[in-house]
């Protein structure tokens, strides 16, 4: 005769097995839960500016050295450009941050381009193709782009004298928009 085993079962009556899944389900859920989290947040539109150091390309360095840290810029208004060489809308937009960094650059304004998901090859193509001179630096292993919940190129971020976001750009950036935003700031 064959003696049949019940299965193993936790004190409060429930099969182990049963437990190990809720368990397991639980945990599954709680990352998936997370991820969602991570994917709905927003750009920053208000309140400091996540601080980050690029490593800039040496031409494109804007005289600022090997890299530049945003914290450091301090005392100055500071616009934060997210592009890519394949990006349409970036092309758009190109001649207007350099002729933006010519004109107030002396004004105590810094832009900062960085470039996100490129390579080297081809965004060093790109900043000589559109005469760009201001400080620039890829986004080495997405350090930088999640801290500004980056969702797509061009994206463009103001920050004020203290270092506060005042103003979040999704897309290309029009001269009206640039004069509306960065005047009051230039004061």
């Amino acid at each position: 005769m064959t003696e049949t085993r019940a299965p193993e079962t936790a004190r409060g009556g429930l099969p182990l097995g049963s437990i190990l899944a809720v368990i397991g389900l639980l945990a599954l859920l709680a990352l998936l839960g997370a991820g969602l989290v991570r994917t709905n947040q927003s750009q920053p539109t208000s309140g400091g500016a996540p601080d980050f150091t690029l490593t800039l390309y040496e031409r494109y360095d804007g005289g600022y050295g090997r890299s530049l840290t945003l914290s450091q810029l301090r005392g100055k208004v500071v616009i934060v450009n997210f592009w890519a060489s394949w990006c349409v809308p970036c092309r758009d937009e190109a001649d207007l941050l350099e002729l933006t960094w010519r004109q107030y650059k002396d004004q105590g304004l810094v832009l900062v381009g960085i470039g996100y998901n490129d390579t080297e090859t081809e965004a060093l193509k790109y900043l000589q193709e559109f005469g760009i001179t201001y400080p620039n630096g890829p986004d080495l292993r997405n350090a930088i782009s999640p801290k500004y919940h980056i969702q797509g190129v061009p994206e463009t971020f103001f920050v004020d004298r203290d270092g506060n976001i005042v103003h979040t750009e999704i897309g290309p950036l029009s001269q009206a928009k640039m004069n509306q935003v960065l005047g009051p700031l230039m004061k």
